[in-house]
Formats: structure tokens, sequence, C-alpha cells
């Protein structure tokens, strides 16, 4: 017989054995199931992860002042960027903290290197008020780099421009969450509020508002009217407002043809010039994209390494697919036998139990990626990060079935060719 013959006389024998086919399925349909469904959770969350780091600029280096002996304890830089992202005081003095003269001379070295330079200031928490309407915020005094530091989406009116985040101006940026907590429906262009800061009470002109985009680096489970936003001032402002004199973190803004990870390296080396003499602080330089990189390669060995502890049941499957088909050849010895008496080889009769076998695994198989691919949706769902279903991983799936059909229909499919004509048409 031919392989199409074969395939045929594989599906008539599952259609009439249906339950019993089913039954010997459903340890491959859970196995791939439960592959698929976590491998498409994982995917999912790593598209996720990638695209929060995209929003934040996976081309900035953050560079952080940090003390000595922490670096040399822990010489891993997570946490030392986790600190940097928070903005966390590393406890420096002012003739530690990194100067207008090192940025310059920085932007200077690396002219090609270097888009621009965005600076923050937090001058604290508090509220904005208007009237008995008020709005929770983060006052952040920021340079005019700051935008595309971040990607910030101006919906109405402009961003802090150059000479505006150098002057000393009452004006400010807000998020369009604050504009509807405090304005309601109201144009806020040109409208004044109250800030409240450290029981200090200012008056900002907003001259901006910006697209509020939640983070998954950052949730909150504050309502829509308690939730606290960043509202933008000028740096000068701000740091006047602070008293600094320096700065601790700084964002670079690497150019579209450097290589961010490398060029943290650099950056790293050029700062350790003016910090040879420091005995506490030094600055560490690191690179989203290279964090990125580290958090896909931890996501994805933690994906496959639970895949590979669900895979264990496609082996239970596996030895059930290879009982059901000792259960059918001694079920059908006397067909056997006929086979071989009309002149039947023992490659074809072993060939059309492989297939068999192996139609067993793949229909198996589909019912599983189906269901694996409708419970990665949902658990992505209930996560909150958009479903990927790979089509790397589906094609996966299908040629592991086969191959379980292969490696463990091999034994029966061998058992069958060998048995002996004369006794196998004797067998009742």
């Amino acid at each position: 017989m031919n392989l199409w013959e074969n395939v045929m006389l594989a599906i008539s024998s599952l259609l009439a054995n249906k339950m019993r086919a089913l039954l010997t399925m459903l340890g491959i349909i859970i196995g791939i199931g439960s592959v698929i469904g976590i491998l498409t959770v994982g995917d999912s969350l790593q598209g996720s992860i990638s695209a929060n780091i995209q929003t934040l600029g996976a081309k900035n280096i953050t560079i952080a002042l940090q003390e000595k002996e922490k670096t040399t304890n822990a010489t891993a830089g997570p946490p030392g960027f986790v600190n940097a992202l928070r903005g966390e005081s590393s406890g420096a003095s002012d003739k530690d903290l990194m100067t207008d003269l090192m940025l310059n001379n920085l932007k200077a070295t690396f002219p090609q290197d270097i888009v621009g330079l965005s600076i923050t200031e937090n001058v604290g928490s508090g509220q904005a008020r208007d009237g008995k309407n008020y709005a929770n915020l983060n006052l952040i005094g920021v340079n005019a780099d700051f935008r595309q530091a971040n990607d910030l989406t101006i919906l109405r009116g402009h961003f802090l421009s150059k000479d505006e985040t150098d002057s000393f101006k009452k004006i400010a940026v807000v998020s369009e969450k604050l504009v509807t907590n405090l304005f309601g429906k109201r144009d806020p262009l040109g409208a004044t509020m109250d800030i409240v800061v450290n029981n200090v009470s200012e008056k900002y002109t907003i001259v901006g508002v910006y697209e509020y985009v939640a983070s998954s680096f950052n949730p909150t489970t504050s309502s829509e009217k308690d939730l606290s936003t960043n509202v933008y001032i000028p740096l000068t402002a701000a740091r006047h407002r602070t008293g600094s004199v320096g700065y601790q973190n700084i964002t670079v803004i690497a150019g579209p043809n450097t290589d961010s990870t490398s060029f943290a390296g650099t950056i790293e080396s050029f700062f350790n010039i003016y910090y040879a003499a420091n005995p506490d602080f030094q600055v560490r330089a690191y690179s989203l994209e290279s964090l990125a990189e580290t958090i896909n390669t931890i996501m994805g060995t933690l994906t496959i390494a639970i895949s590979l502890i669900a895979a264990i049941s496609l082996l239970v499957g596996g030895i059930g697919v290879m009982n059901i088909m000792l259960v059918s050849i001694t079920e059908r010895t006397r067909e056997i036998g006929t086979r071989k008496a009309l002149g039947a080889t023992n490659g074809s009769i072993r060939i059309q139990f492989i297939v068999e076998s192996v139609i067993i695994c793949l229909i198996g198989g589909a019912i599983g990626i189906l269901l694996g691919i409708g419970l990665g949706m949902i658990g992505a769902y209930f996560l909150g990060y958009p479903a990927v279903a790979s089509f790397a991983n589906i094609a996966l799936a299908v040629g592991f079935s086969m191959a379980i059909g292969m490696f463990f229909g091999y034994y029966p499919a061998n058992k069958a060719a060998k048995l002996d004509p004369i006794e196998a048409l004797r067998y009742e």
C-alpha cells in the first residue's frame, strides 16, 4: 500500500474505536496544550516587556552616581540600574555630583554618538488645586531633551523649549488625567493652577498637555481621581527650588547607529577620569537595550524550563500510544497474517502501524494546539498582555507530535512486522 492508503486505513481504524482513540490522545492533547499555552503566555509577556522598554527608549543610557563600596560588593548592574530609574539619592555631597562641565565635555567628545542628554530634577509629590478641585502629582524639573528620551506625545500646546527650560518661568506641562480631574472640560492652555509641594505653594501656567501612558514597570491601584501623574516644569526653576548644584542621574540619548551597550562602557571610562581620585563614588552607565536583552533571556529560559516540565505529560501520552498500538496489533493479528500471506513485506506492515501511530499523535497534537492557544490567550488576557501565538511554537508542536508517534509507534509496528504469518493466521 502507498502512504495515502495507509493514512486512510489508520483514520478508519480510529473511527471504528472513537472513545479508545480519544482516550489514547488525551495525554498528547494535555501535553501539547500545556506547552503551547505556556509558550504563548511567555511570548506575550516578553513582547509586552520589550514594548515597555521601547517606550522608555531602548537606545537610552542611564548614567548614575554610585558608591564604590556598593558596586564592589554587588557587581551586577540591575540593582544600581533600578535605583537610577527610581532616582534614589546616594547620599553624595555637592563635590561628588556630576557637573555641567563634565556633561558638556561628554557631548563634545562624542558628538556622533550622543543625540541629547535628558536631565531631571525631582522636586517632590503634592497636589494641584483649582478651587475645590484637586489632582495628585509629582513635580519634576526637566530639560528640552526629556521629551525625546521618554517619547512623550503632546496632545495640546507644546513641550518646554530649551529657552524655557533654562528660565525661571512658572510654566508647566501636565497630563490629560490631571486636566480631567482639575479642569473637567475647560480649556487648560493658559490656565493657572496652584501647586503645593512640601508645604510650598506656587502658581504655574499650563503650556502643554501630554498623553498619559500607564507602564507595567510602575503599576498603580489608584482610582482615576486619586491617580498621581507627572507635572513637568523648567529644569532651572526646579533646581533653584531644590538648591541642587550637580547631577546624580542623567539619561543619554544614543544615536541611531550607536551600539548603546558598548557605548555605555565607553561613557563609564570617560567619567572614570573625573572620579579616579574620588574615594567614595564612581559613575556607572546602564543601557536599556542590554536590560531588555537580559530580561528576554531570563524570561525565555524560564518559559522553556516550565514548558519542559509540562512536556512530561507527553511522555505519559507516548506510553499510552504505545500501549494502545500493542492492543491494536493483538486484536488484528489475523489481519496481519492474512496480509503477509498475500505477499505484504515486513516493511509495509511496519509502515502501516507507524503511520497509524503518527496519525493518532498528529490529531491529538492538533487538538492540543487549539487548546493551548485558547488557554494562552485567556492567560495573557488576565495578565493584561496582548496574546501572541507563535507560528514557530506551533510548527515545533506538530513536529514533536510526529516524533512521538514515530518513536512510540516503532516498537509495536516492528513487533507486528515480525509476526509469523502461519502463527498469525491461527491466532484466535
